[in-house]
């Protein structure tokens, strides 16, 4: 095959176009995947709006799983065939960030198919922007993972959230007690969270969101960890200005939360959970929220809490959860929920964006 078809992004474009385009031939050092399943990010087109994309048109994407077709000068042959999962961030692997496990806070920190980060050059992100909303992507052969032969490919594409959730886990340092408060416990990380806690030191979990119809859906993610629910929609109507979801998770935990994993993107919850908090507590937020949390220094220091801004994975992250895929601890089939064709991308698009479904994670299979 010639070409491909793929949704591309055009600056100042509100929705991806589907266009014909040349297939790739994969250079030195790359792979070519023929896509079978690219995950959705609810933020994609927010952080595109914001102009954090830098080289447009692209091919937005950055979760990728599938098979590779063909093979570049210098790739080891026996990546012919293999079924695997890319991993899409992009650093320049020499700095100190880089060599220590931070490769997201580099300053050429880009994700193929997605956003730049860094504030340097970003000269892998010139030539790798494009991403896996595409039936083919052409990628460096150094960023592959290979995908057990019992998980999915829709999984395989997924691994970068499960990821994102386990470095998220391991920010929170959760003690013996293990008590846990997971906010926008609904979405794509909420899930994912749930389904890595028990993993990571937790014993108990309370999960937050604004449907008692959704979050009871929640449950059999957690296996037998004891849950509670926070229904923000069964809080009373001013429960914004009175401190009701704080009261709420202080009845269902007396002792506070030895963490509290906050995908809130806005609104005043993140802070009242975190007012929630025992002594000793870890505070994570990944959710871009704007809102400022309203503590003084020394509230930190008498309660002696941490907070952690976390964003993204490393290849650390990933191989974790490909290790609890592979020896069949972890089974995240459950978590997708809706699948969608290419030609329904700007549907799946929104329909992540809104939530107005009850979606956990989404694919589009090219």
């Amino acid at each position: 095959m010639s070409t491909m078809m793929a949704a591309r992004a055009h600056p100042g474009a509100r929705e991806l176009s589907l266009e014909n385009l040349p297939v790739p031939t994969p250079g030195e050092g790359e792979v070519l995947v023929k896509v079978a399943s690219a995950g959705i990010a609810p933020g994609m087109m927010k952080l595109l709006e914001m102009g954090r994309f830098k080289h447009l048109p692209t091919t937005p994407g950055h979760e990728i799983a599938g098979t590779v077709v063909a093979l570049g000068r210098g790739v080891d042959a026996a990546w012919q065939d293999a079924r695997v999962r890319v991993h899409p961030m992009l650093s320049c692997g020499q700095c100190d960030y880089c060599r220590s496990d931070r490769q997201q806070m580099c300053n050429d920190a880009a994700m193929m198919g997605h956003a730049g980060f860094g504030r340097g050059p970003m000269a892998l992100y010139a030539k790798y922007h494009n991403g896996g909303l595409a039936e083919y992507a052409c990628v460096p052969a150094d960023l592959l993972d290979r995908l057990p032969a019992h998980v999915s490919f829709d999984v395989g594409a997924k691994v970068h959230d499960l990821a994102n959730a386990v470095r998220a886990l391991k920010g929170a340092a959760l003690p013996a007690t293990g008590r846990l408060v997971i906010t926008a416990a609904t979405g794509t990380m909420g899930t994912a969270s749930i389904k890595l806690a028990r993993f990571y030191g937790a014993r108990e979990l309370v999960l937050v969101g604004r449907s008692r119809e959704r979050l009871e859906a929640l449950r059999p993610l957690a296996g037998d960890l004891p849950v509670q629910l926070a229904v923000l929609d069964e809080l009373a109507p001013d429960w914004a200005e009175t401190q009701g979801l704080t009261k709420r998770l202080r009845e269902l935990m007396p002792r506070g939360a030895d963490a509290v994993l906050d995908y809130f993107p806005d609104g005043p919850g993140s802070a009242q959970a975190a007012s929630a908090m025992a002594q000793g507590a870890s505070f994570v937020h990944m959710g871009g929220s704007n809102a400022a949390l309203p503590f003084a220094l020394r509230d930190m220091m008498i309660f002696c809490w941490r907070f952690v801004g976390t964003r993204a994975c490393t290849r650390s992250d990933t191989d974790e959860v490909l290790a609890l895929l592979a020896d069949q601890r972890l089974d995240a089939e459950d978590l997708i929920t809706h699948r969608f064709g290419l030609q329904q991308v700007n549907e799946a698009l929104e329909a992540t964006r809104t939530r107005t479904l009850p979606i956990w994670m989404a694919v589009v299979k090219p």
